[in-house]
């Protein structure tokens, strides 16, 4: 079983020993310290909290809701629960409903063993790497007070948030519906069982969509399939998307951050892809500067580029992603898994968001899916990762690196990436186990994979 704290939050499996599984004690534990913390960083700010809820359908949701919802109220702040949600739908209404914070219970893109608390700030954005590690620790040492009687919390249930999201989502100058209506799309989706088989089958509607091809959308949290949105996963979809001659098809992940694109021959877009094509048409309207993480694929930076503005990579990781973003300002960022993020409508990565400006954008370009895809430049990306036994000293590996390739553009962002022409190698340590994640890319996967096998053969001399 498996327990994983992170400053973002706590995930792991359902079931085990306290401690070392995601146990309901340690979901009371953790839900406790985060809403205990955000009380004493704002008690001289008011008397009463609030705390939205919200969560994806997997088959342990409603029993870990019950116990976050207990927790906050046990702590002394109201709960106001959302329900079946989508991460991006939570988000935003901790802005709507004015709330000191929020919890996402969802574990992603993770099977359905698992279950995970995702914390928002007051802005509705995941909280920064030092307000974790200040969770994480009043969680280990039991430092907080649950409220006496007089100062429990009180509990409310709000069902308009989805309908909120939506209509925020059409009203968006460069969401075009009469485009859209008239392209006369019909459109494929799989959601995985999962909150997307509620809220994509609306937005669609609304959106002017004329026919809707609906692959697991009950939201029943039985996955049909690995819930992750990457090729391997996506075969049924890929031909559902043929068979019925859909104009493309739409994947989302359980809680509807992540968006991966399938052309009208069922061929993948590609999750790099799905930020690159939606940057394209924003940039087409309005000039700025855009952001993804130092793992993303090039294009970005290539497709900025074409419209005279700046690209800049961020650390790995939406908090990251989001904060780059805001320093300079940029119009859209998101990172390369299909998490599109549009500052005009929330800091967050929202799936929603995406397919109405990619159908937008589909819809004016007036020609099929896989023709979209082929206007921009290829690029390959090879993960890979090398394990290393606990003795070795990550961080001198690194160095060493730094030290044979100083020649180079050389980034020390996150972790040690380095540029060569038009391909580039990423290394990252993990910060749970002696791991070194490369991540390079090139023009065929065969040159980013021997990029890698460079890298990875200049690691085991190095350890020699």
């Amino acid at each position: 079983m498996t327990l994983i704290k992170s400053i973002s939050g706590i995930r792991g499996t359902i079931g085990g020993n306290v401690g070392e599984s995601l146990t309901p004690i340690d979901v009371v534990r953790f839900t406790a310290a985060f809403v205990y913390w955000i009380m004493k960083q704002n008690q001289n700010n008011h008397d009463k909290f609030k705390i939205v809820i919200g969560r994806d359908a997997r088959i342990s949701g409603s029993m870990i809701n019950q116990l976050v919802a207990g927790a906050i109220q046990g702590v002394g702040a109201d709960v106001i629960d959302i329900g079946l949600s989508t991460t991006p739908t939570v988000e935003m209404a901790v802005i709507d409903l004015n709330a000191d914070g929020g919890i996402i219970i969802t574990a992603s893109h993770n099977p359905k063993q698992w279950n995970a608390l995702k914390l928002l700030n007051s802005d509705g954005e995941f909280i920064s790497a030092s307000d974790g590690t200040e969770v994480i620790a009043i969680a280990d040492n039991n430092n907080f007070i649950f409220a006496d009687i007089e100062n429990i919390g009180s509990y409310s249930f709000d069902d308009t948030q989805i309908e909120k999201h939506i209509n925020k989502i059409i009203n968006l100058p460069l969401v075009d519906i009469r485009a859209i209506e008239k392209a006369k799309f019909k459109i494929s989706i799989d959601c995985v069982n999962s909150t997307g088989g509620i809220v994509l089958p609306k937005l669609l509607k609304k959106l002017g969509v004329s026919l809707i091809e609906e692959l697991y959308c009950e939201p029943n949290g039985i996955f049909s399939h690995n819930p992750e949105p990457i090729p391997e996963n996506l075969n049924d979809i890929s031909k559902l998307v043929v068979k019925t001659n859909s104009h493309c098809g739409f994947v989302v992940d359980p809680d509807v951050d992540r968006l991966a694109i399938i052309c009208e021959n069922g061929d993948m877009f590609g999750e790099e892809y799905t930020l690159v094509a939606i940057a394209d048409y924003i940039l087409s309207n309005n000039t700025g500067n855009t952001v993804s993480n130092l793992s993303s694929t090039k294009a970005l930076k290539d497709i900025t580029e074409k419209y005279d503005s700046t690209h800049y990579a961020a650390a790995v990781g939406e908090v990251n992603v989001v904060k780059t973003m805001k320093d300079v300002n940029a119009i859209i960022g998101g990172e390369g898994n299909g998490g599109v993020i549009y500052p005009e409508l929330h800091y967050g990565r929202d799936a929603l968001v995406g397919i109405a400006l990619f159908l937008t954008h589909l819809a004016k370009f007036n020609k099929p899916c896989s023709v979209l895809r082929a206007t921009y430049p290829d690029y390959f990306i090879s993960k890979n990762k090398i394990e290393l036994t606990p003795d070795i000293n990550v961080n001198k590996i690194l160095l060493s690196i730094v030290k044979k390739y100083e020649n180079q553009p050389i980034s020390l962002v996150d972790g040690v990436r380095i540029d060569f022409n038009n391909e580039w190698v990423h290394l990252r340590k993990s910060n749970t186990e002696p791991i070194i994640r490369i991540y390079s890319e090139s023009d065929t996967m065969l040159k980013a994979k021997k990029l890698s096998d460079i890298i990875i053969n200049d690691i085991k001399q190095f350890i020699k």
